[in-house]
């Protein structure tokens, strides 16, 4: 064996040895902790249900004070006799029970009904009063009056430790007055306050024979006061135990609610309950957790030393391992890492349910290097911080998200989900939707997704990485800012756009591409005074390729800033066949940000010796959507130099309006879409007057493209552009055919007609 290997064996069985050391510590400490815990949890707990038992016996004991006082003129034979019959003494009644009663015993209302249960006598607040009283209260007393009558049974009140029936076992005299006699007692709302209420029958005490038929019954209501609270507290030694309507929150105190035997609310009872336990909970607790943290901190000092050494050597290891898989930049998995994981996830679908599938997400943000460009690498480098910052949180936690370098991440995911590609684009999407802060600046930010799904767009990783790479830059050309799924027809088109991409590479070195003009003609005289400067590509094979498929792809390839000089240079030595004309030249936004542009245009007028104010550089809106101050710089730097700038396609950006206050321009274009549908759309004409307006009032000259009817060149004249192009006047030309188009081209007047015109078709599209 290795010496490498003996020491990491070693190292591991010391790790081993000191974990579960530690563990033996700290199960036993936490064990200690809990005893003590649970003693002083359960010693407080005992105590207070010590003294709820303690307060419920003596509450009961209260209902049992009232009957005894109930019991004391019930239970006697010359009670029997004066109100036992069929008349009432009501004198006696109302000095033995009523003035008794509530004088001796603190009854707030005596009642006494016959065999019945009608009321026969009244006592209510300290004098006699009619049975009416009694009336008042039937309905809380009935369910006391039926379980004297019928039995437990017939009463829905709570049942209750009969305490009263227990202590008159002790009576030796009154054991028949007991046999004959039935009661009950309970806590009832009287008028809406708690009361101890009793019921008791009247028999006699000697001579049972004096009771004939069904007994009468005595019944007493004692509201519970005050003072009947303060009572039942020294009895059970709880001095503070107070009734109160709301719970009390306070440290030691306990709020029970007293809920009647009627099942009524009646508030809560409080006091201060002794806390025997709260020395082990607030002292030894403490004290003892002190110890065993110092007992803990002890070991862990003296095994520390033993393997910290193994630690860091382990440690080594595994940021090695973690480095050699991750990005460092961003802290996410590289792309090998993600290699291996979809490996992994491919060999699972397999076995996986059916409809599971593998989920591949480039993303790549968009216009990256522009951030780099203007604000440096440092803040490029924390907003691809702050993008794996964000992607991390709108992720599911089982996707799994790496960094492939530069502004490209990838996103994989496990779904068996019909939409699940959509739904992880969405997820995606979210964590751009708010602008990122990096360095004080508000930076806002897009993204392209391209996505493949195995195993329909491929089986092994080869294949879904590439379609996935496929997607997304086939949402790049579609604009950005998109997602895009992969299928069959983007990577042919893939292929085409490479085909085609070699193949211009070619033609620009082997200068096969052409520039053909088209005439910008003059509204006050119906003269040719311009002419736009057009880029055109035959294809060996191809035939004609159009300027919208190929110019992207230049875009893309990089090979933009090439072909814009080259087109420069070629308008710019063909603008000396036709000193009276304008030239204009369109200048595409990624050749527009290239730093050197301004250094081209005076290197191509010194050596070509002609007037920058005869050429008019045309930007579109793209230029100006994400404008900086370079793109203001360059912008007023050529405009000093004296070219003439123009707007072009004005009208399909969404900030048209604005670029007009806080950009300066010689001339606006007119969107040929506006200019086609001029003589069908209100809208359009609105739209072409509205801008004609400002644009003249701004002082500059205003060119409407895409005139392809008479009906068009008057209208436009009329609305008061000041230049028309378009096929009504000419399709693009090369430059040998140019010259003769200008002699032979005669001027047109351009008056608007009264009516609009048929509209007529043009004899070829333009490219």
């Amino acid at each position: 064996m290795l010496l490498g290997d003996t020491t990491s064996l070693y190292e591991g069985d010391l790790r081993r040895l000191t974990r579960i050391i530690r563990a033996a510590i700290s199960f036993f400490g936490v064990l200690l902790l809990a005893i003590i815990a649970f003693a002083g949890w359960s010693a407080n707990n005992s105590a207070t249900d010590r003294e709820r038992t303690l307060l419920e016996n003596a509450i009961n004991q209260s209902i049992g004070s009232v009957l005894d006082g109930l019991k004391s003129v019930a239970w006697w034979d010359d009670a029997v006799i004066k109100i036992g019959g069929d008349t009432v003494d009501v004198a006696f009644a109302e000095t033995e029970f009523g003035l008794f009663l509530t004088e001796t015993y603190g009854h707030d209302e005596v009642y006494i009904l016959n065999e019945r249960d009608e009321p026969i006598f009244s006592y209510k607040e300290g004098a006699r009063a009619g049975v009416e009283a009694y009336e008042l209260r039937r309905t809380e007393l009935s369910s006391l009056v039926a379980e004297v009558r019928q039995g437990n049974k017939a009463s829905a009140l709570k049942k209750r430790p009969d305490e009263f029936g227990r202590t008159q076992e002790d009576y030796r005299y009154l054991t028949k007055a007991v046999d004959a006699a039935r009661w009950a007692g309970h806590i009832i709302s009287v008028d809406g306050k708690p009361a101890f209420v009793g019921a008791i029958t009247i028999v006699p005490n000697i001579d049972l024979e004096l009771l004939k038929g069904t007994p009468k019954l005595l019944i007493g209501v004692s509201s519970i006061k005050p003072q009947s609270i303060l009572k039942i507290a020294r009895s059970i030694l709880l001095s503070d135990l107070k009734l109160t309507p709301h719970p009390v929150e306070a440290s030691g105190v306990v709020s029970e609610p007293f809920v009647g035997d009627d099942g009524t609310l009646a508030g809560y009872l409080s006091w201060t309950t002794q806390r025997p336990g709260q020395i082990l909970l607030t002292i030894i607790l403490p004290l003892v957790a002190c110890g065993v943290f110092a007992t803990g901190v002890l070991s862990s000092n003296m095994f520390r030393r033993l393997w910290r050494a193994s630690s860091e050597l382990a440690q080594r290891e595994a940021r090695s391992r973690h480095a050699a898989r991750h990005d460092a930049l961003s802290g996410l998995p590289n792309r090998q890492h993600m290699v291996e994981e979809v490996e992994a996830k491919l060999a699972m679908l397999d076995h996986a349910p059916r409809g599971t599938r593998a989920i591949a997400a480039y993303i790549d943000i968009d216009r990256f290097k522009d951030i780099n460009d203007t604000l440096g690498h440092e803040a490029g480098d924390k907003l691809i911080e702050a993008v794996s910052k964000r992607l991390t949180t709108r992720l599911r936690g089982d996707d799994f998200l790496a960094r492939f370098g530069g502004d490209e991440f990838a996103v994989l995911c496990i779904s068996a989900e019909p939409s699940g590609d959509m739904l992880l684009a969405h997820r995606i999407a979210s964590a751009f939707e708010q602008p990122f802060a990096i360095d004080n600046q508000v930076i806002p930010v897009t993204a392209s997704i391209g996505i493949a799904m195995a195993p329909e767009h491929g089986r092994t990783v080869d294949e879904l990485l590439r379609h996935a790479d496929i997607a997304l830059y086939e949402g790049k050309r579609l604009g950005r800012n998109r997602a895009v799924s992969f299928s069959a027809e983007m990577a042919q088109q893939v292929e085409t756009r490479h085909a085609i991409e070699v193949d211009l590479r070619a033609a620009i070195e082997r200068e096969e591409l052409e520039v053909h003009y088209q005439p910008i003609v003059s509204c006050r005289t119906g003269a040719i005074v311009g002419a736009e400067a057009l880029l055109r590509w035959t294809h060996p094979t191809r035939g004609v390729i159009s300027p919208a498929t190929f110019i992207p792809i230049a875009e893309i390839a990089g090979l933009m800033p090439t072909l814009g000089t080259w087109i420069l240079e070629r308008a710019i030595k063909d603008s000396k066949r036709w000193p009276q004309l304008e030239i204009s030249i369109n200048l595409s936004p990624v050749q527009f940000i290239q730093s050197d542009l301004e250094t081209v245009l005076r290197r191509l007028t010194l050596e070509h010796d002609v007037t920058p104010k005869r050429f008019v550089l045309e930007i579109t809106e793209g230029v100006l959507l994400e404008a900086s101050d370079h793109t203001r710089s360059v912008l007023e730097a050529i405009q000093a130099m004296g070219f003439k700038t123009a707007l072009d396609d004005f009208g399909t950006g969404y900030s048209s309006l604005a670029y007009l206050c806080n950009f300066k321009f010689d001339k606006i274009k007119i969107d040929r879409s506006f200019v086609t549908n001029v003589s069908n759309a209100l809208t359009s004409r609105t739209i072409v007057q509205s801008v004609v307006s400002l644009g003249r009032g701004l002082g500059m000259q205003i060119v409407a493209e895409g005139v392809e009817t008479e009906y068009e060149a008057l209208m436009m004249s009329h609305f008061g552009c000041t230049e028309l192009q378009g096929f009504y006047f000419s399709a693009p030309v090369a430059a040998d055919q140019l010259g003769p188009l200008i002699e032979k081209f005669e001027p047109r007047r351009m008056t608007a007609p009264a009516e609009p015109m048929p509209v007529e078709q043009p004899q070829s599209v333009r490219a």
